[in-house]
């Protein structure tokens, strides 16, 4: 008898966000399967990786990425365009460290005056992260929305507690796209989808950011998690979990001990930098099985192995 493949079909689709403007921009979403499961559907747009950068001085990272960027990270112009110009990311991750509160306390206005020249300065599409202080976040997306409104940039992240400032400035007082954050619960990451609905954010300007954790620390949770909002979102039809997902990798796995470790202080572990690589890439990679859209990466050997295995399976 000839085989006769079972192929898995659903109601469900993800819906598709573009992020970025002109010839450069690009398409998150868009897919009615599970993630890489072309034999039982359509896999939607290819999933998109993106690199971290700073709008400070990078003091918290390792000397690796120090010597890496020595030329350029002491202005985030020069490092945006060294970026786009050498590492080939289909997005640009800028992270405003200096608006911490506990930091350097830059005021919204300031923080807005450089993602606005970062932004203007390259054609990759920008994301834009906080400090992670939701009250500050908050203050400081409304003026960097305004500052650079008309380059659809995607906010990272609006959070249960400042979604209304963030949700309005972002994507209803200005042509943006906003990722609704919320702390690895199906139950959460939909009450934020219906809130921002409520609020009046379209469904399809909105991103999800449903959780993320390096490999090894607890990362069984986060992929449970994703698991059961695409398969809500695809065999339910549950409109309010058809969104694309962002996972921002870096932001966790470069702080846990096997990256940041020196040889000297584990020298049984070998290369630091190797580490770090190979929990970055693990950890990406997870993410895209589980339904990630778009992974945030800090090294480029990540960005470019992330790559060459979505270009493999896709």
């Amino acid at each position: 008898m000839a085989f006769k493949m079972s192929v898995q079909k659903y109601s469900g689709k993800i819906s598709e966000v573009e992020i970025g403007r002109g010839e450069k921009a690009i398409k998150i979403g868009g897919e009615s399967t599970l993630p890489f499961y072309s034999f039982d559907g359509d896999t939607g747009n290819t999933p998109k990786v993106g690199i971290e950068m700073l709008d400070v001085y990078p003091e918290g990272w390792t000397n690796e990425f120090k010597e890496m960027y020595k030329d350029v990270c002491d202005c985030p112009v020069k490092w945006a365009k060294y970026i786009e110009e050498n590492l080939k990311p289909d997005f640009i991750c800028l992270r405003l460290e200096s608006s911490d509160p506990n930091g350097l306390d830059r005021s919204p206005e300031e923080c807005a005056k450089v993602a606005k020249n970062v932004v203007e300065s390259v054609k990759l599409p920008m994301v834009i992260a906080g400090c992670g202080n939701h009250e500050k976040d908050a203050k400081v997306f409304e003026k960097i929305a305004q500052a650079v409104d008309g380059n659809n940039c995607l906010f990272l992240s609006a959070t249960e507690d400042n979604y209304k400032a963030v949700g309005a400035a972002s994507t209803m007082a200005y042509n943006h796209k906003v990722v609704a954050e919320s702390s690895v619960d199906i139950n959460l990451a939909k009450q934020l989808n219906v809130l921002l609905n409520q609020l009046g954010v379209k469904p399809e300007n909105i991103v999800m950011q449903v959780g993320c954790s390096a490999v090894g620390y607890g990362y069984e949770y986060v992929a449970s998690t994703m698991d059961r909002i695409r398969l809500a979102a695809f065999g339910q039809n549950d409109k309010t979990l058809q969104m694309p997902i962002v996972t921002p990798v870096s932001f966790e796995s470069w702080h846990v001990k096997e990256s940041v470790a020196s040889i000297e202080d584990e020298p049984q572990w070998g290369c630091a930098e190797q580490r770090g690589i190979n929990m970055e890439v693990s950890t990406a990679a997870s993410a895209l099985v589980c339904g990630a859209n778009a992974v945030i990466l800090r090294h480029p050997k990540s960005v470019e192995t992330i790559k060459e295995l979505v270009s493999a399976l896709a």
